[in-house]
């Protein structure tokens, strides 16, 4: 493992204790970010290419946001791999109780997997379909309200992004949510997500491929990969996206599920996505899941009752299958992949905790009725945010 921006990285950090904010202001400015230190052990069979034991900085966000006279802004980039990779960088307004403005690029809104922030999310990663088919980050304009017990969001934007500059097309999306009076400790989340996307040429003149390759065993289990639609002839290809959420928190137990799908047309050949999972969490002592109301998401864990720290259990299963075929023609490719992951989260204080997954991971190619890969991995991360 190594810091590839030491010195970037250091002068960040520098500046994460002072904030230059003050409402009376008409610019402050307030310094965050997270650092995520991961390390993940295989198991390997002797199908496929083996994973290798390694670490890494998973992530090595800062951010700086405030307002700057009638916008709010927000910068923010990660400084983990081999280049500085640009996050949310955009301008807002609010506009009473109508809703908020933003312009600029910003995580697209999709999924309660993908909208909560890794910094809670329950495991080390998201589940396949939040790591594959959710939009991410992506150049366009959003508008998004919180309507009492509702929130809805939709914007329109480019497939393009500040580092993803060859990937080319546009978009439209949104999300909608309702939870019913939520409070602390007693939550029921419902929610629709959809977006249509088309990709121009998708794996000609230096423009990506569009696949969906899920990593079933981990952030480092390249190995493991398995190709499940594969649209990198050239041609445009249109995108359509959809996922129904679910979630539930009762004092200390929760327990939340997502049914995702996607189709691909490129005019010869089609493809569906499908993924679905369903994970349960208790806190052992006697903490629960803080939820969002505004944005419809899990958020900071809240009031945690012991000197020693506050300690969560978790289970999910995660699957997620495809199809691709010629028009007209039989299924040329034909792939599943599903994974068990028990997670142990040691919350030292509501920003710093230390995470453990075992994973359970098998790839199936459908059409041959075999088993191409079965890995089991024990990863791990430190986590500090500020």
């Amino acid at each position: 493992m190594t810091w590839r921006h030491p010195a970037a990285v250091l002068a960040l950090a520098a500046l994460a204790a002072p904030a230059f904010a003050d409402d009376d202001r008409p610019v402050t400015a307030t310094v965050g970010g997270r650092i995520h230190l991961d390390f993940a052990t295989f198991h390997n069979d002797d199908r496929g290419t083996p994973n290798k034991n390694d670490t890494e900085i998973r992530r090595a966000w800062f951010d700086v946001s405030g307002k700057f006279f009638l916008v709010d802004y927000k910068l923010e980039a990660d400084f983990s791999g081999d280049r500085v990779e640009a996050k949310d960088v955009y301008l807002s307004h609010t506009f009473g109780k109508a809703g908020k403005l933003t312009v600029g690029q910003f995580k697209q809104f999709y999924s309660l997997d993908d909208r909560t922030s890794s910094n809670y999310g329950t495991f080390l990663e998201r589940g396949n379909a939040g790591t594959t088919l959710a939009p991410l980050y992506r150049w366009g304009a959003s508008w998004q309200a919180n309507p009492g017990d509702f929130t809805w969001a939709a914007s329109v934007y480019s497939l393009e992004s500040i580092d993803a500059w060859q990937v080319k097309g546009r978009a439209a999306g949104g999300r909608v949510t309702w939870a019913p009076s939520p409070r602390d400790g007693d939550v029921l989340h419902l929610g629709l997500s959809l977006a249509r996307e088309a990709y121009d040429n998708p794996g000609a003149s230096g423009v990506p491929g569009l696949k969906i390759r899920p990593r079933p065993a981990g952030h480092l289990s390249d190995n493991s990969r398995l190709t499940l639609v594969d649209f990198s002839n050239g041609r445009d290809t249109d995108v359509n996206k959809w996922s129904l959420e679910y979630a539930q928190v009762r004092g200390p137990w929760s327990w939340q599920g997502e049914y995702s799908g996607a189709t691909f047309d490129d005019g010869a050949q089609r493809g569906t996505v499908m993924a679905t999972y369903g994970m349960v969490s208790w806190f052992l002592t006697g903490e629960s899941r803080a939820y969002d109301r505004k944005t419809g998401r899990f958020a900071r864990i809240k009031d945690i009752r012991h000197k020693a720290g506050a300690f969560e259990l978790a289970l999910r299963y995660d699957r997620m299958w495809g199809d691709q075929h010629l028009v007209g023609q039989p299924d040329l490719r034909r792939g599943s992949t599903q994974s068990w992951t028990l997670g142990g989260n040691w919350y030292l204080r509501d920003n710093l905790r230390f995470m453990l997954n075992v994973i359970e991971s098998r790839n199936r190619d459908r059409l041959a009725g075999l088993t191409v890969d079965r890995t089991r991995a024990v990863t791990g991360r430190l986590q500090y945010d500020f």
